[in-house]
């Protein structure tokens, strides 16, 4: 795969799936926008991008008007946007007896559903204009984006080894005990998650859109 020239955004890059998406796209020749809330981070990311074409946004795409931000940013930089992925997250967990349900519930929708619903809205004209390429959203948006050559597909990870049980607040929980609620009875890593979207976003894949990708080693199998 290259993308040679290829300008690519990834929100979430601080860590885990997107810091290894971010690093594997920039080996592959890519120009990166690296976008997060931790500039540290995003700094020794950006470093281990070994790439002179790396720009740090620090935003909180939850934020309307950092996210317009970013995306200002990133065309100005870079002049164009080939590639948006749609990685930020958090990780919460309330009972239907929590007191502060419906704020953990609204906390997650905001960054892990509306924040990526927006930034798609802001990428679109400008992924429109390079031809470039939550299950739902992926196929309306794959719908309605095809006469324009923009192609949409969505990853849905299972247990990754990230930093994102920590950063929720979850110390107490070991990554080996969760092998048990996947079929192969192992955690990806986020190098793995990076190689499935990268192929995703490249030529291989230019016959693919509208799909929903489960790359979880049979842990939604396992419970169905």
């Amino acid at each position: 795969m290259s993308f040679l020239n290829k300008v690519v955004l990834v929100t979430g890059a601080s860590s885990g799936i997107g810091a290894a998406t971010a690093q594997l796209f920039a080996k592959e020749g890519a120009k990166v926008a690296l976008v997060g809330r931790n500039v540290k981070k995003l700094n020794k990311v950006a470093e281990k991008c070994q790439s002179n074409a790396i720009h740090v946004i620090r935003a909180d795409i939850s934020n309307d008007d950092e996210a317009k931000t970013v995306m200002d940013t990133t065309i100005s930089k870079f002049e164009k946007l080939d590639v948006l992925v749609n990685n930020a997250g958090i990780s919460q967990y309330a009972t239907i007896f929590d007191e502060n349900l419906m704020k953990c519930y609204d906390e997650i929708m905001k960054i892990n559903v509306r924040a990526h619903v927006y930034m798609t809205h802001l990428a679109v004209p400008h992924l429109i204009e390079s031809k470039a390429g939550m299950d739902h959203f992926t196929r309306a948006a794959a719908k309605e984006l095809a006469p324009h050559g923009v192609r949409v597909n969505s990853v849905s990870p299972g247990p990754v080894r990230t930093d994102i049980m920590e950063n929720s607040g979850y110390i107490d929980v070991s990554w080996d005990e969760a092998k048990h609620l996947t079929m192969l009875h192992k955690i990806s890593e986020p190098e793995e998650i990076a190689d499935l979207i990268t192929f995703l976003a490249s030529e291989k894949a230019r016959s693919i859109t509208g799909s929903n990708y489960i790359c979880d080693n049979g842990a939604k199998l396992k419970h169905n």
